[in-house]
């Protein structure tokens, strides 16, 4: 059996600074906007998949995701 590595399914605003480049208050404002736009409550998470759905894009998290596509 392979060891494998859990990967963390939720987003944080950290994650979306990363990947658009803007500031921290800005992917803040961007995380809000998410959480509205899915009737999230205050504690549930956003998923990569409703934050590529929401910024438009594919977002691909590891190589075997990538090789499948």
């Amino acid at each position: 059996m392979q060891n494998k590595k859990l990967q963390r399914i939720c987003v944080y605003p950290k994650d979306i600074q990363i990947i658009t480049g803007k500031s921290y208050r800005q992917s803040l404002r961007i995380y809000n906007k998410i959480k509205a736009h899915y009737n999230k409550q205050p504690h549930q998470v956003i998923t990569w998949e409703e934050l590529g759905e929401y910024l438009g894009v594919k977002i691909i998290r590891n190589l075997q995701d990538a090789e499948n596509q």
